[in-house]
């Protein structure tokens, strides 16, 4: 389909929060890359890190906790040790109760995405875990990681 932006389109720019994470060793699996899984790891930890620096996660008074309901990824290009590589983050929607996240794994020296991947949290409380909104906060201090293609 023309017109259609694939994984493989992504760019450092498409991307608006980053976090550099550094290949280790025990990362590697038998053919001398970093695993898939590790990938995982790599997208859970830049998101963590993204919520908790925004106020999303672990913010005073806070009763909500953001849940994964979904996730996905495309491999695209392999990884090494050692290699530092950058998480990139934004969003692809904001819901009244969730979140999509959309990110990319780029190689230091890169523009084009080692992997591309999503997360949609869906935001509960945390004692009954019954879905709630989320507060318009929440919203505003994300609303800059909004993807364009997203907007349009």
């Amino acid at each position: 389909m023309a017109g259609v932006k694939t994984a493989k389109d992504e760019r450092r720019g498409d991307y608006g929060w980053w976090l550099p994470i550094a290949s280790r060793w025990a990362d590697c699996d038998a053919y001398g890359h970093v695993n898939n899984a590790v990938y995982y790891n790599w997208f859970d930890t830049a998101l963590t890190t993204l919520a908790i620096e925004r106020g999303i996660l672990r913010a005073p008074g806070q009763t909500s906790i953001g849940l994964c309901i979904a996730s996905g990824c495309e491999f695209l290009a392999p990884v090494g040790f050692p290699e530092t590589v950058d998480v990139g983050i934004r969003l692809g929607r904001i819901g009244n109760s969730s979140l999509r996240y959309e990110l990319a794994i780029f190689r230091r020296d890169g523009e084009a995405p080692a992997a591309v991947g999503h997360f949609v949290h869906v935001y509960v409380e945390a004692e009954t875990r019954r879905s709630v909104a989320l507060t318009e906060a929440q919203k505003a201090v994300m609303a800059d990681l909004m993807s364009a293609a997203s907007e349009g």
